[in-house]
């Protein structure tokens, strides 16, 4: 006799406003993660390359990659809170606390802050609170998500509505900067770049010049590291009969995608020390070819410190289109604004680079 799996995942129906879920299955990060997410992306940041350079700027250990930290984190809650994903919307007030390093084990919890029903009676917005622990149950990030999730019984009752408030921007005075980083000592010819803090003008864009084909072996592998158990990503069989036709990228790695070709003109953006908000404003395949180009919306002093700056960016990435073809990223429809259709990622975030020595 065939049974069916109990845990099927929640449908919008099942989430409760309030509600703190603890999520399964720990993850210890390992040198083998950290040297996958090079293959798969070709980051280059060179705090999580280079053990000496991280001594450097005082920490024990070469870092484990910024986004990295995120998708294992993340994909802690996915089984939770959006393995019956339609599509996960957007982001804010991500905060990374403490570095994480080799041989950390990281553990995530969820509150349920926030919930909507669509006008379709399909599926619902489910907006929710994650924080990632390590072994020590000291944080080292927590962020806000929101996500639309299919419903099971379309005759179940309407939740009440709750669209929770956030901050549009990660204040720099709510900035987390790292306890033992000193970038006094920098040296730029690790990098390749002399350009710091100091150089860059709030206004300039950087259209970034490296573009990279992503194919499905490799999104797929991805979002494997990440244990990212999402249907959309993986049941092709599932996703033929969807509106796309066939399985997304998960959008986290379009993020690193992007992160990763924007290293070429932000060399010494050593950190990522929030992200701001983040919309994935069209999906993204296996075989697309992805391009980014970066904007400085704001340069923020760090209070009580002389050695490194904050610079607030939007980094925008396009699918089969350079970075220089495309001056905007939206178009006008019907008398509505709407992303350009090969713009698949805009994410404000707040990155730390050292600055010139006074």
């Amino acid at each position: 006799m065939s049974k069916t799996p109990f845990n099927q995942g929640r449908f919008f129906e099942d989430f409760k406003l309030g509600e703190t879920i603890i999520h399964a299955t720990p993850r210890t990060v390992t040198e083998g993660d950290a040297a996958l997410y090079i293959a798969l992306t070709g980051s280059r940041h060179i705090a999580h390359c280079a053990k000496p350079v991280a001594h450097a700027l005082g920490f024990a250990d070469k870092t484990i990659d910024d986004l990295l930290t995120f998708h294992i984190a993340f994909g802690k809650s996915v089984p939770d809170i959006s393995v019956n994903a339609v599509a996960n919307l957007g982001y804010a007030e991500i905060k990374f606390s403490h570095p994480v390093y080799t041989g950390d084990t990281l553990t995530t919890q969820t509150e349920v802050i926030g919930l909507k029903q669509t006008s379709s009676g399909k599926n619902g917005i489910v907006y929710v609170r994650s924080t990632s622990f390590n072994q020590n149950h000291k944080a080292v990030l927590s962020w806000v998500r929101w996500v639309m999730v299919h419903k099971k019984d379309l005759n179940v009752t309407t939740p009440e509505t709750h669209i929770p408030s956030l901050d549009n921007v990660v204040a720099v005075e709510d900035l987390i900067i790292p306890a033992d980083l000193d970038a006094n000592s920098f040296d730029t010819a690790v990098t390749g770049s002399q350009r710091l803090w100091d150089d860059f003008k709030v206004g300039e864009r950087l259209n970034h010049p490296a573009g990279m084909t992503v194919d499905d072996s490799d999104h797929t592998l991805a979002t494997k590291l990440y244990q990212n158990n999402a249907k959309l990503h993986f049941d092709d069989l599932s996703m033929q009969s969807s509106a796309f036709g066939r399985r997304l990228m998960y959008g986290g790695h379009v993020i690193s995608i992007c992160r990763a070709l924007s290293y070429d003109g932000l060399e010494n953006a050593l950190f990522i020390a929030a992200i701001n908000a983040g919309t994935h404003a069209n999906p993204s395949f296996g075989g697309d070819t992805f391009y980014t180009w970066t904007e400085v919306l704001e340069k923020w002093e760090i209070p009580g410190r002389e050695d490194i700056g904050a610079l607030r960016l939007r980094m925008v990435g396009l699918k089969n289109q350079t970075a220089d073809s495309l001056e905007s990223t939206y178009i006008e429809e019907d008398g509505k604004q709407r992303y350009h259709a090969n713009v698949v990622l805009d994410l404000d975030y707040t990155v730390l680079m050292p600055r010139k020595s006074k």
